[in-house]
């Protein structure tokens, strides 16, 4: 179970209320453990997860502390890897995974701004008007919050987080967060990234779950049936191209370590070839050595790149 906002509780994993009796939940955990066990049908990762469930809440004291929200969540994910609890509201754009580099990359714009201001504002509405929220953070009510709620919180932690990768990169890299497709639209490209080896769209994403591609896209358990990642990607990165006279070198989709088997998995067919499916971890060294065998750009062309974005783009 992931750090994630998405992720399910413990309670969700076990299918039972949080104000459920312990005797109802220990028949609960049970009844789970015979229906998931591989000798019964079930699989090893569902297993796997009712067992983590139930270390979490089954003992009633780890119970208490789950629901008072201590150690719910890692602040690692939030607040640029420092130790604590619960999600901060401030992102810090000089920490990155890096920590020896003493130049950091250009960067531009407000990493997860507009899903943060998203975030606050429902979450608000959601609680209700007069009521005290002194910690919009706070974790066991970000546990609470509808889905819809989580996805803004876990989609700029996404952003922030990939932000400080590349911000460790060095001077010849920049970035622009939260980037305006088109001025009559509220689309938005998550970051675009220029460096040697050419200039990226990306898209920062976590969905709660592991991921993978199938059929062309992005496909999982928590990924809902509907949604088409790349395609949205490729659509919102044509309209931006269109707007700024910029042909992207590459399309990539982040997503936490945790949720992708592989480092990364790139589509190999139609119309989305050549774009990558990336771990965290591993999109500064696909920045650096580029998304293809193609050949990296000229110091010159580089410099013109980055003079016409500067001058064109806009953020959300």
């Amino acid at each position: 179970m992931s750090d994630s906002p998405l992720s399910p509780s413990p309670y969700e994993v076990l299918g039972v209320a949080s104000t459920v009796s312990q005797d109802e939940l220990r028949r609960a955990y049970r009844r789970l453990l015979r229906q998931t066990h591989p000798d019964t049908g079930g699989t090893a990762a569902r297993f796997q997860a009712v067992q983590l469930a139930w270390e979490q809440i089954g003992d009633p004291n780890d119970r208490a502390r789950f629901d008072r929200g201590e150690g719910a969540y890692s602040a690692g994910v939030a607040d640029g890897g420092e130790t604590g609890s619960g999600f901060s509201a401030t992102f810090h754009p000089t920490r990155s995974q890096s920590r020896g580099s003493t130049v950091r990359a250009r960067s531009y714009g407000h990493p997860g701004g507009r899903a943060r201001e998203r975030f606050l504002t429902l979450m608000r509405e959601w609680v209700g008007r007069g009521a005290d929220l002194d910690d919009p953070y706070e974790p066991s009510l970000v546990r609470s919050a509808p889905r819809e709620i989580r996805m803004l919180l876990a989609a700029a932690l996404a952003e922030e987080a990939t932000a400080r990768a590349v911000s460790g990169l060095g001077i010849g890299f920049t970035i622009w967060n939260d980037v305006s497709v088109h001025p009559r639209s509220d689309a938005k490209l998550d970051h675009v990234v220029l460096g040697p080896a050419g200039v990226f769209a990306i898209r920062s994403a976590d969905w709660g779950g592991e991921v993978k591609l199938a059929k062309g896209d992005i496909v999982g358990a928590t990924v809902d049936p509907d949604e088409e990642p790349f395609h949205d990607l490729l659509r919102d990165a044509k309209t931006f191209s269109r707007q700024v006279g910029v042909k992207f070198t590459g399309l990539i989709i982040v997503v936490p370590d945790e949720a992708l088997a592989v480092a990364y998995d790139r589509i190999e067919r139609g119309r989305l070839s050549g774009a990558l499916l990336v771990r965290r971890s591993v999109l500064p060294q696909v920045l650096c050595n580029g998304a293809s065998a193609a050949g990296r750009e000229s110091v010159d062309r580089a410099f013109e790149l980055r003079t016409r974005l500067i001058e064109s783009i806009r953020f959300v």
